[in-house]
């Protein structure tokens, strides 16, 4: 591959993290920050209520996340995206095993966790309008409201390019090498229009429900799927 002004390998990816899994989860646990210190510093109890949902929600919904992920992690041996993905080859360039094949139950529990994470329909509590107007940024206009719609969207970007990397293979496809950008452009093209397609399909959950899938239903799903991954990657 084209070597960097340091000496190193430079791709689609630009910079081959060795970590690249846990920064993921790093910055995603930030918006938590911005989340409560947005709806407090309004002074509106209704984007106050909508930013303790906020919180309540993304903690919820991050250890599905992560736990989903390590099963990826485990079949990889690695936790660099990049590394994920070349573990989707065959390692001559050619097709290989994309993990949303061995890895399916990880890649539903991904997604739910994705759009509860991201307050995507049909988890979009925070900002229920019929309950409490706009959520945590009810009390903002203009640049600042636009900075929170923009954030929101910009999670289903990076959700969408993690699902593309760790379970639909990254860059890799049929054809030339040449058509790897467009590979991974087309794959995430379709997780968002995965996104905007089910907020005009699914009806709201009620709240209780919301965190009952979290903690009772897709955390255990996700225990179980970590533990069966690892007892497979034993005895095979």
């Amino acid at each position: 591959g084209p070597q960097g002004a340091w000496g190193g390998d430079l791709g689609l990816y630009g910079i081959d993290v060795p970590i690249g899994l846990l920064y993921f989860f790093a910055f995603g646990s930030l918006a938590f920050y911005a989340f409560v210190l947005g709806g407090w510093a309004s002074g509106s109890k209704y984007s106050f209520l909508g930013a303790m949902r906020s919180a309540a929600q993304l903690i919820s919904y991050e250890v599905a996340i992560g736990l989903s992920l390590l099963g990826v992690a485990m079949m990889a041996g690695s936790l660099s995206l990049v590394d994920i993905v070349e573990a989707q080859g065959s390692g001559d360039g050619e097709q290989g095993v994309w993990f949303i094949v061995p890895q399916f139950v990880g890649f539903i529990i991904f997604m739910v966790a994705g759009f509860a994470e991201s307050s995507r329909p049909p988890f979009d509590l925070p900002e229920s309008d019929a309950e409490l107007v706009a959520g945590y940024n009810t009390e903002y206009g203009g640049m600042r409201f636009g900075s929170f719609f923009m954030a929101e969207y910009i999670e289903v970007i990076v959700i969408s390019g993690v699902a593309t990397a760790c379970f639909l293979g990254g860059w890799h496809g049929p054809g030339p090498e040449a058509l790897a950008p467009l590979w991974v452009i087309l794959k995430m093209f379709a997780f968002v229009l995965f996104f905007i397609w089910v907020r005009a399909t699914l009806p709201r959950l009620r709240y209780d429900q919301l965190m009952s899938l979290g903690w009772k239903i897709l955390l255990p799903l996700a225990t179980l799927n970590v533990l069966v991954t690892a007892i497979l990657l034993v005895v095979i």
